[in-house]
């Protein structure tokens, strides 16, 4: 049955904020997540159940799918919205009826005031370039990145680069979040930086929150992602030790010195990171279940029983299915930032972790270095991180 001329005219005014008593509707927030792997499908399934409840927000979430073909001739996009499920990077798990994927970057996040940044850190400035005067001036912005942009300046936080390159705020949100589980509905916590608007971070809490997914305001933006970055690289060298069996008692010795290494690192890059933050779900909760069962433990393990022979780019094509390896990439990001500053002798698991991924050292190295504990004293006031 078509709508009636009144159902017309009510949809319009509704659209344009006003209520049925002529009084101004409050302004609902448009939601788009920009990512749609593994973990993005997840959070755009945790966004939709709260938009559907929340009469802040409008009901439909836009997921931005990076287009590809599927095996069947089918476009991924495609196949997402016919079936409400991301058959490559989430199998088997219902999205919410309002979720859209769109292939479209610009048309995804056209007129959206929230915007949810989860893909690869390293597209993450191409994707900023092609956003560049393309999203609402007042827009918001969170990143579910683990990584960083080293330039010749120095490191540039994935938060950061949003800001600055689209002139908006971005907060963050990390924590121990294995994406399968919290897809599955298993309870999980995680943790939202924010700058300056506590406002700010109630609403992203109020957009992600559920009774299965608990979610915690810290205001430290750079400690919360330093934290859901640098414990990649601790989880590449749990792996290593697992890979090697080298026991229980020498994965939580390496598990402890790489929050140490992840503390000193962080509070030496920016003093104004707080020692409580670390013991957040971005912090040792999220260290603790990526070292036991996050990808970058697993193909660590694969790449140590392998000796080292099979490169981390053969075995994340083959035991990832298109998503990526961070730890890696980001161990290469933190050795640049460690050797420009001469900090090398200062985080000997950090370095370690790179020589032993570039192939200039065995797996076995991840325990022999700790024959020369570093002298943490020889930066100013540093022995004070520990």
């Amino acid at each position: 049955m078509a709508p009636s001329l009144d159902d017309t005219i009510d949809d319009h005014i509704a659209a344009a904020g006003v209520g049925a008593d002529g009084e101004m509707a409050p302004v609902k927030s448009r939601v788009t997540v920009v990512g749609s792997g593994n973990w993005g499908s997840v959070a755009a399934k945790l966004i939709a159940s709260n938009t559907l409840k929340l009469n802040s927000f409008h009901d439909e979430v836009r997921m931005w799918v990076f287009e590809e073909t599927l095996p069947t001739g089918e476009k991924l996009s495609e196949v997402i919205n016919k079936t409400n499920e991301n058959v490559k990077y989430l199998p088997g798990i219902k999205l919410g009826r309002n979720v859209v994927a769109d292939p479209d970057l610009e048309h995804a996040v056209r007129d959206a005031s929230m915007l949810v940044f989860v893909t690869p850190h390293q597209f993450m400035e191409g994707i900023c370039k092609r956003l560049v005067g393309k999203i609402s001036v007042d827009a918001e912005a969170i990143s579910l990145i683990k990584g960083m942009e080293v330039k010749r300046e120095g490191p540039c936080m994935i938060s950061s680069l949003i800001s600055e390159q689209l002139g908006i705020n971005c907060c963050v949100l990390m924590g121990a979040n294995i994406a399968n589980e919290i897809a599955l509905e298993k309870f999980s916590e995680a943790t939202v930086g924010y700058r300056k608007s506590k406002e700010t971070a109630d609403k992203w809490v109020q957009l992600f929150n559920t009774s299965y997914f608990m979610v915690s305001p810290v205001q430290d933006v750079e400690g919360v992602e330093l934290c859901g970055t640098l414990k990649n690289v601790v989880a590449i060298a749990a792996g290593f030790v697992d890979g090697l069996e080298m026991g229980n008692n020498t994965k939580a010795a390496i598990m402890r010195i790489g929050l140490r290494e992840m503390k000193a690192f962080s509070k030496l890059l920016f003093p104004s990171v707080k020692d409580s933050t670390f013991f957040e779900s971005c912090g040792v909760a999220d260290l603790i279940t990526t070292c036991l069962g996050g990808r970058n433990r697993r193909c660590a393990d694969a790449f140590a029983r392998n000796g080292g022979k099979r490169s981390f780019d053969e075995l994340e094509a083959e035991m990832l299915q298109g998503q990526k390896l961070q730890g890696v990439s980001t161990a290469k990001e933190v050795h640049e930032v460690l050797s420009h500053r001469g900090w090398l002798e200062l985080f000997p698991l950090f370095s370690t972790v790179h020589e032993i991924c570039s192939g200039r050292l065995p797996p076995t190295a991840i325990v022999e270095y700790s024959e020369h504990p570093p002298n943490y004293s020889i930066v100013g006031g540093a022995a004070q991180f520990f």
